[in-house]
């Protein structure tokens, strides 16, 4: 048993390497591509800009030309004999009459280089968050039973009622398709959105840390389980409290702790409508619990945990 768990240990850590390169890889594929497009933008704005200069310099060429053709033409009158200069003076000296002015200074022609360089790393990041994804919950596969599937992410969990080869460490979840978040909570609020669509069974909600995971598991408050629950597609429950009734069916679930206050709140997302709140006293650590329930009527859909929106807001100095 101490040798299989050794090389699950190993394997897991051996994937884990995997995956934390790919999400590196892209990351730096991300950067590269910035870094040609600021590159392209650059020289685009330098060629640009060289043609304005190149069109003023022909410009003056063309200017300086004239002036020059002028010139001759006013020496070759000059080399005739006196009489016919003299006789052409009028026409010759408004040949003549020329005024080349000083080049125009031209405005915006230097590189803008506040706009390739200003704030270049934060604006970099701020791009960045388009890609980026923040999950307020993950998964811990090491509670899953070994009939789940957890996807690389831990984001969803899928009972597929394929046992995988996993030790049976204590943390694990025996009997019952269940699987905790990652990250327990003593404190403060914390919320996180699961989507359920239009499974006909799943168990979402908060469990304590001393839960029984190995035996019979039979949900209600007493028993460290603040959990709404779904059956049979219609049959919605406060677990051990009472029976829900809902105007429709939801299509993801929004769970609110709030450790200090003792409350666990259930909402439809779509619309924030309040569905339930448990309230208790909590006297230890406490875990978001997910569980898909069994393949079976059509249940075959994962539970997944939605990512939340990351946006930036820069305050302004005083």
């Amino acid at each position: 048993m101490l040798t299989f768990t050794c090389l699950a240990a190993w394997s897991q850590a051996q994937h884990t390497e995997k995956q934390v390169k790919t999400e590196f890889e892209k990351l730096h594929q991300f950067l590269r591509e910035e870094e040609e497009g600021r590159l392209a933008a650059l020289r685009e704005e330098e060629e640009r800009k060289s043609r304005i200069m190149k069109e003023k310099l022909e410009q003056i060429t063309r200017h300086v030309s004239t002036l020059s053709d002028k010139i001759t033409a006013v020496e070759k009158a000059m080399d005739d004999e006196d009489t016919s200069f003299l006789k052409s003076y009028r026409n010759i000296k408004e040949r003549a009459q020329w005024t080349l002015q000083d080049p125009e200074l031209l405005s915006g022609v230097l590189i803008d280089v506040a706009k390739h360089l200003g704030n270049l790393k934060y604006r970099v990041w701020e791009r960045m968050l388009e890609m980026v994804q923040y999950i307020p919950v993950l998964l811990d596969p090491n509670t899953a039973r070994v009939k789940l599937s957890l996807s690389d992410d831990l984001t969803t969990v899928t009972y597929t009622g394929i046992e995988q080869k996993c030790p049976d460490n204590p943390e694990r979840f025996s009997n019952y398709a269940v699987v905790l978040g990652s990250e327990g909570f003593t404190s403060g609020k914390h919320s996180w959105e699961v989507k359920v669509g239009n499974k006909t069974a799943w168990d979402v909600g908060v469990a304590q840390e001393s839960i029984t995971r190995k035996g019979k598991i039979t949900y209600s408050p007493k028993r460290g389980f603040w959990v709404m629950m779904l059956r049979n597609g219609e049959n919605y429950r406060a677990a051990g409290v009472t029976k829900l009734t809902l105007k429709r069916k939801p299509q993801r679930i929004r769970v609110q702790l709030d450790y200090d206050r003792g409350e666990v709140s259930v909402f439809d997302s779509s619309d924030m409508s309040h569905i339930y709140t448990f309230t208790d006293t909590f006297t230890e650590r406490v875990f978001p619990f997910f569980c898909p329930c069994m393949k079976k009527d059509g249940n075959d859909a994962p539970l997944q945990i939605c990512p939340v929106k990351v946006s930036v807001t820069v305050m302004s100095s005083q």
